[in-house]
């Protein structure tokens, strides 16, 4: 039995939940998402006196049915987090003339290429940006936010000679030593 999939999930006063049939809508301050549950898994709401859980259990014992508790259980947790409080990634631009911008939406990278790289953000993403190289990427979605912001990154990694590129705020980067000369 997954260790995870077993503890509740406690609602604040701001979230509102409801279940119909596999399909979970949460809502809150910051906006409202849903997600379609498998069917080996079952969602129970339970009202207690001064707070709401969410409780999340396996159909049947098989083997898939564990696999999918934890993920479930997470998957609502991420859910509810984000509808209260939202998702924020940082990037780090590194490099002599590596600089980003944001124009209306859009986010301008301007990193050693010939061509300024331009991206997109989804509608529900906001992207700021700081200093011209300090990137942050808010949004209520998890998965939306750490794709995108792993889109950013893969525009210019960090090189592992200088440790030019675009990082993770924190990221550390084994730098390899060059070439030895005569």
């Amino acid at each position: 039995m997954s260790r995870i999939g077993k503890q509740c999930i406690v609602l604040s006063k701001a979230v509102n939940t409801q279940i119909i049939g596999n399909i979970i809508t949460v809502k809150g301050p910051k906006g409202a998402l849903s997600h379609n549950i498998h069917d080996l898994i079952k969602i129970s709401l339970s009202n207690n006196s001064d707070s709401k859980t969410i409780i999340v259990t396996t159909k049947n014992s098989t083997k898939q049915a564990q696999q999918l508790h934890g993920l479930s259980r997470t998957l609502i947790n991420n859910m509810v987090i984000g509808v209260n409080e939202g998702f924020t990634k940082y990037l780090e631009i590194q490099g002599v003339g590596y600089r980003s911008q944001v124009d209306g939406r859009k986010l301008i990278l301007n990193v050693g290429y010939s061509h300024p790289v331009v991206i997109e953000p989804p509608s529900e993403i906001s992207i700021k940006v700081n200093n011209n190289t300090n990137i942050e990427i808010t949004g209520i979605d998890k998965a939306v936010v750490g794709q995108l912001a792993a889109k950013i990154r893969s525009i210019r990694p960090p090189e592992p000679y200088k440790g030019k590129g675009i990082r993770y705020k924190g990221e550390v980067v084994k730098k390899k030593i060059g070439k030895a000369g005569k």
